[in-house]
């Protein structure tokens, strides 16, 4: 498992580490049921503390993302089942709002952000099982 981390970057490392497992489980590059590493190996293996690991591991399992079985380790869950949740939502509103801003400032117009959209969309297995409307 290949994670790519940046520790200039604003958002924290446990949080880099469940987009990236995230990214792979839509890419089906990490597939259900498949193992993933122990903390104490990720954690070497990335040369990352192992607290930061398990924060990461902790939230995925929260999300439903993972499942650890006590003395067998931890692995992709056989079937992740999105869920609403309405803060995140609302969150994601406000950060693709804030880039939409940005966007435009650089003199990006809409379609080449819907382009943008379509492609990554495509690129992580056009998976969008949970619609929202305003």
């Amino acid at each position: 498992m290949i994670l790519n981390l940046d520790p200039r970057s604003n958002t924290p490392i446990w949080e880099q580490v469940v987009h990236q497992i995230k990214e792979l489980i839509l890419k089906e590059i990490l597939l259900p049921e498949e193992k993933l590493p122990s903390v104490r190996e990720l954690s070497g293996t990335l040369l990352i503390n192992p607290n930061t690991v398990s924060k990461a591991y902790q939230e995925l399992e929260r999300q439903g993302i993972i499942e650890t079985l006590r003395g067998k380790g931890t692995f992709v869950s056989a079937s992740i089942i999105p869920k609403a949740d309405d803060q995140k939502i609302t969150e994601l509103k406000q950060q693709l709002k804030k880039l939409i801003i940005e966007a435009s400032y650089l003199g990006i117009d809409h379609q080449t952000i819907s382009k943008w959209l379509k492609n990554y969309s495509e690129e992580l297995g056009g998976k969008n099982s949970h619609a929202e409307s305003e």
